[in-house]
């Protein structure tokens, strides 16, 4: 009985992982149809398999004031010396991507925010954006060395190797990384990490 426990326990943890989202960062190392070889942020060699109608989009530079009021944003912040969320990336966001405020994998002691600008002010060191989403809101500091990027539509064309992508990928139960959608880096603008 306990044998047969044990094995519905290994089973249930096993599809569990195959639906959890993996985010990969990294460079493209090599093209090879529908599968980019990866070479991963921490140096792991992925396989990222492209579906066949994945969306593709490429990072450019943009300002909060371009982006306009009310836009739909992530944020990835840290904590100054004094406790305050400083802003390290505001990035463009589509409205399926979840609303929220928690730990964030891209940096040591980061955070992702994701949220609409409710209001912005000037701040001693820059702008202080308020973050409005369903739980709470937050204040978060806009520096001059904070990047702003937006996305566009891209192509397959743009996944090259050398170029930096970000994709949140679903692994299989076979181990394999599938992606539905991959930000790219263009003209040196790379895709929020």
């Amino acid at each position: 009985m306990r044998l047969i426990a044990a094995l519905l326990l290994a089973l249930a943890t096993a599809a569990a992982f195959a639906q959890a989202p993996v985010r990969v960062r990294g460079t493209i190392t090599a093209v090879n149809g529908d599968v980019l070889s990866v070479k991963t942020k921490e140096g792991r060699e992925v396989q990222l398999h492209l579906t066949s109608d994945a969306q593709v989009v490429t990072a450019k530079k943009t300002t909060l004031a371009e982006m306009g009021p009310n836009a739909y944003v992530g944020v990835t912040s840290v904590k100054d010396s004094q406790g305050r969320l400083v802003a390290k990336e505001v990035h463009s966001l589509g409205p399926q991507v979840p609303q929220m405020h928690g730990p964030w994998d891209s940096t040591p002691n980061s955070f992702m925010t994701n949220a609409n600008i409710a209001a912005h002010a000037q701040a001693s060191g820059g702008n202080e954006l308020t973050l409005k989403y369903k739980d709470g809101e937050q204040k978060i500091l806009v520096t001059k060395d904070t990047e702003i990027v937006t996305f566009v539509p891209g192509t397959r064309a743009d996944l090259k190797p050398g170029e930096t992508i970000f994709s949140g990928a679903k692994v299989e139960g076979d181990g394999k990384f599938v992606a539905p959608r991959v930000a790219v880096s263009k003209d040196g603008v790379k895709p929020p990490q």
